[in-house]
């Protein structure tokens, strides 16, 4: 059997991971009245987790999150809310609507570098997991794209070999780091052409 293997943020997600988190900085310092650096100096003073590598270190991550930034459960909650939103963005509806269509031709899994939540908030906005197994987020797994243990952990999991795998990311590095693993790998840059190539290695 042939698999698709997608990454989220970028692909089945319409977010610029990489513009997000500085729109958000902007944001909470305005809020909080103080200086973008300012708020990077006291986040990074706090010792706060590695939501990105493990698991259950959520609550801990903005117990620590609240009292660098000196501020009461009210903002905490706005906050994290506000962080969520701006991570999942919008669900790619078209990318997802031809990924339910293969059901039945391929398997279907997802591999994405995530933060701890990441499982929930995602599946509540876009029930992951009525399209896509398995679901192989960087925070659970402990290793992150383009880490070759991300991708060895992926097929495995899939009990897929890397040849039978096609997989779609929005950047350079963890399409590289899939295909130094021997797995076909495509950056994505617009869903008539990500579409076209899942075609293209389902037919070959």
């Amino acid at each position: 059997m042939k698999w698709i293997l997608y990454d989220v943020g970028g692909v089945l997600e319409n977010v610029d991971d990489h513009s997000w988190p500085l729109e958000l900085e902007q944001s909470w310092s305005i809020r909080l009245d103080m200086s973008v650096e300012a708020l990077r100096a006291r986040l990074d003073s706090a010792a706060l987790p590695d939501v990105t590598l493990q698991s259950g270190v959520a609550d801990e991550y903005w117990r620590r999150f609240a009292v660098a930034l000196e501020i009461d459960e009210d903002a905490v909650a706005t906050m994290r809310g506000q962080l969520w939103d701006a991570y999942c963005g919008h669900g790619n509806v078209e990318l997802l609507d031809h990924a339910r269509s293969l059901q039945g031709r391929a398997g279907l899994a997802i591999l994405s570098n995530s933060a701890d939540g990441a499982r929930d908030e995602e599946e509540r906005r876009f029930g992951f997991s009525s399209i896509f197994d398995p679901i192989c987020y960087s925070h659970e797994q402990g290793v992150a794209k383009p880490d070759a243990r991300a991708y060895v952990n992926a097929l495995e999991k899939m009990g897929a070999r890397a040849g039978d795998v096609l997989f779609i990311d929005d950047n350079d590095a963890p399409v590289r780091g899939a295909e130094a693993c021997g797995i076909r790998a495509i950056v994505h840059c617009d869903n008539a052409t990500t579409i076209a190539a899942i075609e293209c290695f389902l037919a070959s």
